[in-house]
This record gives structure tokens, sequence and C-alpha cells, in this order.
């Protein structure tokens, strides 16, 4: 299985919905996200403006992708099918976002819950400086250089 990452298209915004709502933990509906702003004309517009996500692809079909908001410095999702997990494609997909994000921040942060795989997942590649946000959610950080 040859797996490829690359800049995020237009035409993968509908492909990244299906990843996203793909997901056991953390799972989202489509319904969910629009109640939370977070559309399919929202993402486009986002990957129009900046180079801001990328995906994994096998056989063309996209299998995971990462997304910053480069403006707050922030990892805003690193989702991946579940029957993908465990390949290494997350850690692919986070390093892409990373990379870009140190270009222009000192500091990158996203947040997660404090008990998730997500949460452990971070923490292994160098995500640090916990700080507890509420009840279950936790914010992470990474310096440049990590």
């Amino acid at each position: 299985m040859n797996i490829y990452t690359r800049s995020a298209l237009l035409s993968d915004v509908d492909s990244i919905f299906d990843v996203r709502t793909s997901v056991i933990e953390n799972h989202l509906s489509r319904e969910e996200m629009q109640q939370m702003g977070i559309n399919e004309s929202v993402v486009a517009d986002l990957i129009q403006q900046s180079r801001c996500a990328w995906v994994a692809t096998v056989n063309d079909n996209v299998v995971g992708f990462s997304m910053i908001l480069p403006d707050e410095g922030c990892l805003f999702a690193a989702f991946v099918l579940p029957e993908y997990e465990g390949k290494g494609i997350g850690r692919s997909l986070v390093e892409l976002a990373e990379h870009e994000l140190f270009k222009h921040h000192e500091i990158a942060w996203l947040e997660t819950d404090k008990n998730s795989r997500a949460a452990r997942f971070y923490l292994q590649l160098g995500w640090g400086n916990k700080k507890a946000i509420n009840d279950t959610d936790i914010r992470l950080e990474k310096c440049r250089g990590v």
C-alpha cells in the first residue's frame, strides 16, 4: 500500500468531511460541525486563502487530513480513517502541519480531550505544557525545534 501526502485541494473538501465524520473517538456529525460554524464552504475558503490543510491518500482516495489555523498558530485538526490508523499517517500529517506552523510561530498549540488517544498521540510527538481548559479538555503546546 502506497500512502502519499500532499497539500489539500478544493476537490478534497468532501473527502475531508468524510474522514472527519468517520472517526469513533471525538466523533462529530456534519450537523454538529455545522452548528459549530464548520462547513464545507468555510473549509474551502480556508484552503483557498492559505496553505492550511494536507491530505493522505491511498489509490487517490483521501484517508486522512490535518488542518491548521495559520494566523492563530493552532493545529486545528488531524484525523485518519479508522481502518488506516497505526500506519504512520497521522504522524506524517501532523509533521506537515507543524512545519507550516513553525514558519510563522515560535509556539503552536492545540486542544483535545485530556483522556483521549489523541492526547497520548500528541504527547508522544513532543507536544506538552499541558493546561486544563475545563473538566474534559486540555491545551497542548509545542515549540519550534522540538
